[in-house]
């Protein structure tokens, strides 16, 4: 149950309680001035306690529902063991391959329940194999009835070319929550985040619930790396966000290929950019990347060299350079 509907179950029974007190002699005991409704035409006393059991059985069943109902609302559907399916219900195309897909849960109260930085494994049966793929919902616990996927369709990609051919009623089979990263208000004091394309996935999870969260003053900057500016995915979002919380997020821009008037980087992110943009090491400093391999490599040599911590084979959350 939604905020709304939980005040107007109180507001109908504070009415409810109104209603029955201003047709007894009760009122006009607590307020001597106050001349009882008269619904009926002798108001007596086994009327009066009538009608206040009456509202009292009321009330015991208006206090039961809300419970009920409150217990079962922001239901998490997430099995990080059994498969379950899910129905396309939108889809948006953002640039040229990539688009986001709304999936519908079962019902509309219902959450996905993913810790911030966690992800979920997606199947999809190819030339009869299973094939299994991790990806990070943009979309957050905020959100009741569905979850977002961002994808990009590679041509050799094998479950990122399923979700692009699926249709609107389609299902996707999904479990999880996945990963070791789990975000939190005082995790650290500066977190540098680095990604490429699809990349910003676990980025913008994280940078989302940091900044809409008034006790969270964790700084965050982004170097977001593309192939052209039609590639970065939600970028007025990210813009919106720079804007409007200037004292606490910065995303800086690379591409490859710039367009004439062109303000942020051109080419591959270098060392100099690292050093420029990142936080610099200390122990309550976070490095998070989310890329393709190449970039990966690149990235976690330029730290390297400049004196963060090596990361390990996997990624844990303690580490101050963390690859997703």
């Amino acid at each position: 149950m939604v905020l709304i509907e939980q005040v107007v179950l109180i507001a109908s029974i504070l009415v409810t309680f109104g209603v029955c007190l201003a047709t007894t002699k009760f009122a006009a005991r607590l307020f001597p001035n106050f001349e009882p409704l008269q619904f009926y035409d002798a108001a007596t006393d086994p009327m009066e306690l009538n009608v206040v059991l009456a509202f009292l059985v009321g009330l015991v069943l208006s206090v039961t529902a809300l419970l009920y109902f409150d217990a079962r609302k922001l239901k998490p559907v997430l099995n990080p063991t059994q498969w379950q399916q899910y129905r396309l219900m939108e889809k948006e195309k953002l640039s040229e391959n990539t688009a986001l897909y709304r999936f519908k849960l079962s019902r509309a109260n219902n959450i996905l329940g993913l810790p911030i930085g966690q992800h979920i494994s997606v199947k999809a049966t190819i030339d009869g194999k299973d094939v299994q793929r991790s990806y990070t919902p943009t979309s957050s616990d905020d959100d009741h009835g569905f979850f977002d996927l961002v994808v990009k369709s590679y041509e050799k990609g094998n479950v990122s070319k399923y979700i692009g051919a699926m249709k609107i009623g389609d299902l996707l089979s999904v479990k999880g929550p996945k990963g070791q990263m789990r975000y939190g208000p005082g995790l650290c004091r500066h977190i540098g985040m680095i990604a490429g394309g699809t990349g910003l996935t676990p980025c913008l999870q994280i940078i989302r619930a940091a900044l809409k969260n008034p006790k969270d003053d964790t700084k965050i900057d982004f170097i977001y790396a593309n192939v052209n500016v039609s590639d970065i995915l939600l970028k007025n979002e990210l813009d919106e966000l720079a804007e409007k919380h200037k004292d606490q997020f910065r995303v800086h821009y690379f591409v490859n290929e710039a367009p004439d008037g062109w303000k942020g980087g051109v080419g591959f992110v270098t060392k100099e950019a690292v050093e420029e943009f990142m936080p610099k090491p200390a122990d309550d400093i976070k490095i998070l990347y989310c890329g393709p391999p190449p970039m990966r490599d690149a990235v976690l040599k330029h730290l390297d060299a400049l004196g963060y911590e090596k990361p390990r084979s996997v990624s844990k959350l303690e580490d101050q350079v963390f690859c997703f």
